[in-house]
């Protein structure tokens, strides 16, 4: 999937710079294009290709008139720096309408972030319009035309943040942070540099994206300072020799966009080496490229690191105890409902189907996992809660195994009802009740003697399962699974 994923994003984002360049466009407005094109296949991630395709189209809708607003307060630094703060607010604030709310939050941002890194004035707009919509129409035909593999695959879920209104809503309290930390990286960002200071404000931004609470905020500033740090270097022995050739350039841009899509699901170091390296090759190919410039990237992009740590310490901060707590218990009630379908289907329901909640529970467990990184970290110096949250994530994924299996055994056409089926699945029921309730629960393992049936088999491991959970998540309160 990673490869086909950035694959592709290589063959659309290269097409859309082709087409900006058979179009007469300047290299100015190409690297716009090219970089609407990879907003496009990278951000835009609804669960449906209708989704996708809606999305896709909505995005000159925000990234337009933003590009208007940027280029026209260029000369009016105080108007400008309060409307970069305004978008990058409402960019937060709009996680809250799912997928297609952070997709164009997203693009506008980075639309303003662009006008800043080209010096866009006002008289280019109108060849940067063009450029932006002949490359995400580039972009579009390659993903949902030429290559849309999604097709073949089932839709994923996108699981819903946590409810809330006013400040108690995770979105509202992260928008106040996110315009907080800007503020903060925005006036030292100037102080190291009037004319890349917005190196620092997209540094807090890409900070908070896709995170939710301070711990997770915390990892992802680390993680893009470092590979900041090993990119430059990288960056410098790759594209110097490279004098602005455009062709090796090219390719070494190629390389970049693949190891940005490629590495994004499992490393933001990794990820972020890859930013560095074509952001370098880029500059390389205006000419501006140079070690002090590099270094100053480096600089920028640790004081915007800083501000997001500052805003989500000091501002509104959302725990990684509550924030864990909250996916941990919604897993756990998807075991329950995968539990419940998966025993209606063995009794001979025609329309239970556990197949969506597996998928469900899928995207659940991911969440658990990015929201205890910050525990499990190697650098953690919390030993003994580290063991204990990697403990409950195995625990977690050995009743996503167990109910995967139930499910697969289930969708058997020649499974039949077996009364103890249904005494397993209440006690699984109970089992995850006490877990979310709060409520008291043996920690005892349950015994049962050795079962022939699959679906018995997998019951009674998920009992097991749910049985050791008890253990790490009803700890005392003095010792809570996560501080941060």
């Amino acid at each position: 999937m990673r490869l086909r994923f950035a694959s592709r994003a290589v063959l659309g984002i290269g097409l859309a710079v082709v087409v900006c360049g058979l179009a007469g466009h300047s290299l100015v407005a190409a690297i716009t294009g090219g970089l609407a094109a990879l907003l496009a296949l990278f951000t835009v991630t609804d669960p449906t290709v209708r989704g996708q395709a809606v999305t896709t189209a909505l995005l000159p809708a925000v990234g337009f008139p933003v590009l208007a607003l940027a280029a026209l307060l260029h000369d009016h630094p105080l108007a400008r720096d309060t409307a970069f703060l305004a978008v990058m607010g409402a960019g937060v604030y709009a996680r809250r309408w799912g997928p297609r709310g952070h997709s164009l939050g997203v693009f506008a941002f980075m639309a303003f972030f662009t006008t800043q890194f080209l010096h866009t004035l006002p008289g280019q707009l109108p060849e940067l319009y063009s450029a932006v919509a002949l490359s995400l129409l580039t972009a579009a035909a390659v993903r949902f035309g030429l290559w849309c593999y999604e097709r073949r695959l089932t839709a994923p879920a996108a699981p819903t943040p946590p409810a809330g209104t006013g400040l108690a809503r995770v979105t509202t309290r992260q928008a106040v942070q996110a315009v907080t930390g800007g503020a903060v990286a925005l006036m030292a960002g100037q102080l190291m540099s009037d004319q890349r200071w917005y190196w620092a404000v997209g540094a807090t931004w890409w900070v908070f994206v896709n995170t939710a609470s301070r711990g997770e905020t915390l990892v992802r500033g680390f993680r893009r300072v470092l590979g900041t740090l090993i990119g430059i270097p990288v960056g410098l022995a790759v594209v110097v020799p490279l004098h602005g050739a455009p062709v090796p350039t090219a390719l070494v841009v190629a390389a970049g966009v693949f190891g940005i899509f490629y590495t994004a699901a499992v490393s933001y170091t990794w990820m972020m080496l890859s930013v560095t390296v074509m952001a370098g090759a880029l500059y390389g190919s205006l000419g501006v490229l140079d070690p002090a410039l590099l270094a100053l990237r480096l600089g920028e992009t640790a004081v915007g690191a800083l501000g997001a740590m500052l805003a989500v310490l000091c501002v509104l901060p959302v725990t990684t105890h509550a924030t864990t707590d909250a996916w941990i218990q919604r897993a756990l009630r998807c075991v329950h409902t995968c539990t419940e379908e998966a025993a209606a289907r063995l009794s001979g329901s025609a329309t239970a189907d556990p197949a969506p909640r597996i998928a469900e529970l899928e995207a659940l467990l991911g969440r658990v996992r990015l929201s205890l990184a910050p525990l499990v970290h190697p650098l953690s110096p919390l030993r003994a809660r580290r063991a204990r949250a990697g403990h409950v994530l195995t625990l977690l994924d050995e009743c996503a195994r167990e109910v995967r299996g139930l499910a697969s055994v289930a969708a058997d056409p020649e499974a039949s009802h077996d009364a103890r089926l249904a005494a397993a699945c209440w006690r699984v029921e109970n089992a995850v009740e006490a877990l979310t309730g709060r409520t008291a629960v043996a920690s005892a393992v349950p015994a049962h003697p050795a079962a022939t049936e699959p679906a018995l088999a997998h019951l009674h491991s998920l009992e097991r399962a749910l049985a050791e959970l008890a253990v790490p998540l009803h700890s005392p309160p003095g010792a809570p699974l996560v501080t941060a």
